[in-house]
């Protein structure tokens, strides 16, 4: 079974999160019945299917096609884009991951980071562990000699409620095996996805 058809085998229970949102209308003092929000609860029920579609994939299957290759110098797709749910607020964070590894003899088709960075992303989230979970899978599922994961998200959370700080980006990064022990290898890393 392919990836996407199996995100898609379950299904969130759509009735009980539109009848929730109904309820959180009326608690702020809406109307859930008039006009403009009268299928807001089942749009957000549909919504909220799409935006958690990973939380029920495992996004370990993308790496694991696979080509033998005796490449080793430093692989780097850059500016994967992403969106995800802040699991404190429930509020969206979005932004680029930058990627590499340096292979063991195995290298993945490059769409497949991309794949990785979906599936992780669409759960509820916070953006250490998403760094974390993508370095982990590309050491342990590519047997990789080292991996390096930065990523630079806009958290709604930060910029649309209490402090309001609009141009805030919060960077994280995980350097695991080569990209950690050797600082060569990890400036090599910086200098490539900072290069432009």
């Amino acid at each position: 079974m392919t990836e996407s058809k199996k995100g898609l085998d379950h299904e969130v229970d759509q009735d009980r999160i539109a009848r929730a949102v109904r309820e959180i209308l009326l608690a702020i003092g809406e109307d859930p019945d008039r006009e403009g929000l009268l299928e807001t609860p089942s749009r957000v029920a549909r919504m909220y299917g799409e935006i958690f579609a990973g939380i029920h994939s495992d996004p370990s299957v993308h790496l694991q096609k696979f080509f033998t290759e005796k490449y080793d110098e430093i692989v780097l797709v850059r500016d994967i884009s992403f969106d995800s749910m802040c699991e404190h607020h429930l509020l969206p964070f979005m932004g680029k991951v930058h990627i590499g590894y340096l292979p063991n003899g195995k290298v993945v088709g490059l769409s497949k980071l991309a794949r990785v960075v979906e599936t992780i992303s669409k759960r509820p989230q916070i953006q250490e562990r998403m760094t974390e979970e993508i370095a982990d899978l590309l050491m342990h599922d590519l047997d990789a000699k080292g991996a390096g994961v930065i990523i630079e998200a806009v958290h709604t959370c930060m910029t649309v409620r209490g402090v309001k700080k609009q141009q805030a980006t919060c960077v994280t990064s995980s350097m695991k095996g080569s990209f950690r022990r050797d600082a060569r290898t990890r400036a090599e890393f910086l200098h490539l996805v900072h290069e432009r």
